[in-house]
């Protein structure tokens, strides 16, 4: 009897990711199998148990998917399989593949979901949407001939009366600039939704959208920080940068402790001196925690584009939509309305103040942060 335990290279943080047992029959004779696989402690799942009966001198494979919600490595213990024959008097328990280790990533698969839907030209069916350029970019790419959708203000004069036909200058969105996902590790990044942090939200979603600005030629770069600096990757736009980045969001160790908005500001200025996009990943929960903040991120948005990205609290709108039918779930409700009209607030007070903002669902995260970028790009405010 032979058995065999195939995990990933790597698992996916906050995805199904397979796992498959192969099996083997050594005997001249069909057998039952028990199969009990200890997973690794962080799923907290005691119960797995599979019965399979496989024919004499064959093999049977079968499937079954797990869902990490932390990253770091996680340790599978034994692989026990319980054999007996059709008599089913005595079984012989054998051990297989003992201590496998693999390590959880942030969500490579939802990377590359989204990288393959933008090559195949279906954002819109997911969420991505068309943005309306306003005015031109900088850099200028060819003179080609007028067609009706044209603008008109780019016709060029010159190149109509050497051909006898309307010919527009066509430009291209400006590549090679500098974008940076910084990532508050502060208490604030610390509460749960679905199992996954706001943190592990963020380092999904950075990953995601630092392989999109990749593919637009772009130089991407990312910071941690909290009390004190964290990792620190400059933008570059080489092709394996990607992959340096992954290790970093990989590795990024916080304790949750009171974040320092001021120690960000002072890093900024002295790491990034270039003009950049600065994706920045936090959460407020009050007006008075925004206003304490806002002076540095005043500071940061005179000679960068500052985009404040911060979370709804998905569970007040579940109390918000519900009927109540007491006097004390009416004043649940009531708080849980003004908790979310204060996110509301907070997001214009940042508008007002000239700071891009996206107030956004946590699962909707990676789509919107996309999203922000290629208005931000449509737009030229770069």
């Amino acid at each position: 009897m032979a058995a065999r335990r195939i995990l990933p290279e790597k698992l996916s943080n906050s995805d199904q990711n397979p796992i498959t047992i192969q099996l083997q029959n050594g005997y001249n004779f069909k057998v039952f199998i028990e199969i009990i696989d200890e997973l690794p402690i962080q799923f907290q799942k005691r119960d797995f148990f599979k019965k399979i009966e496989i024919p004499a001198r064959e093999k049977s494979k079968f499937e079954y998917s797990v869902r990490p919600v932390k990253r770091g490595e996680y340790q599978f213990g034994k692989l026990n399989l319980y054999v007996s024959t059709s008599l089913k008097l005595v079984k012989k328990r054998r051990i297989f593949d003992e201590d496998q280790s693999v390590k959880v990533y942030p969500s490579f698969i939802q990377m590359k979901q989204y990288d393959f839907l933008a090559i195949d030209n279906k954002l819109r069916q997911f969420g991505l949407k068309r943005i309306r350029r306003i005015g031109h970019t900088q850099e200028f790419e060819q003179i080609k001939e007028y067609v009706p959708g044209d603008d008109t203000r780019s016709i060029n004069w010159k190149a109509t009366a050497k051909h006898a036909n309307l010919m527009v200058n066509q430009f291209q969105d400006e590549k090679a600039q500098p974008v940076y996902s910084l990532i508050d590790t502060g208490r604030v990044m610390k509460m749960p939704f679905n199992g996954l942090s706001l943190l592990d939200y963020s380092i999904n979603s950075c990953l995601a959208f630092s392989n999109v600005a990749l593919k637009k030629k772009d130089k991407v770069g990312m910071l941690s920080f909290s009390n004190q600096t964290g990792s620190l990757v400059p933008a570059s736009s080489n092709k394996t940068h990607l992959q340096k980045l992954l290790e970093s969001l990989y590795n990024i160790k916080t304790g949750f402790l009171d974040t320092d908005f001021g120690l960000l500001y002072s890093v900024v200025k002295r790491q990034i001196k270039q003009r950049s996009l600065l994706m920045i990943y936090t959460n407020f929960e009050h007006m008075n925690a925004l206003e304490r903040e806002l002076p540095f991120l005043m500071a940061l948005s005179k000679k960068h584009v500052v985009v404040i990205i911060f979370f709804e609290n998905t569970e007040l709108d579940k109390v918000i939509q519900n009927k109540m039918k007491s006097i004390s779930e009416i004043a649940h409700q009531t708080i849980a309305e003004e908790f979310a009209f204060e996110k509301r607030l907070m997001a214009k007070k940042l508008q007002q103040n000239g700071i891009q903002t996206l107030l956004t669902r946590p699962e909707d995260l990676s789509i919107n942060t996309i999203n922000k970028y290629l208005e931000i790009k449509a737009r030229g405010l770069l």
